[in-house]
């Protein structure tokens, strides 16, 4: 009898994973937000909570809350069209930033 050779545990895990993730418009924001507002705005921000469609953005300074306010219609776009693809998703009205601790901050 000969065993079948060895295979690859990336499926699964992926699909673990994904199965785990919490099903919440906060959970798919913080997984696309990197992506979506590019690595220099992660290490500066980070999402923190949603409510009725309001996300509201921990920022490392109130200069990065500032400049991000500037930028929040551009990327309220840029992060619905990103949601827009996953009907677990409720779409995103308005973008709030505040001075917070961010996670991985020097």
């Amino acid at each position: 009898m000969r065993r079948p050779g060895l295979r690859s545990l990336q499926p699964v895990v992926e699909d673990l994973a994904s199965r785990a993730a919490p099903a919440t418009t906060l959970a798919r924001v913080q997984e696309q937000w990197s992506a979506v507002a590019g690595p220099v705005v992660a290490d500066e921000a980070q999402p923190r909570s949603e409510s009725h469609g309001v996300l509201t953005v921990a920022c490392r300074s109130g200069v990065w809350a500032h400049e991000l306010a500037l930028l929040g219609s551009d990327l309220l776009e840029r992060l619905n069209a990103a949601l827009e693809a996953d009907p677990r998703s409720s779409p995103l009205r308005e973008l709030r930033f505040v001075v917070g601790q961010v996670s991985g901050a020097p």
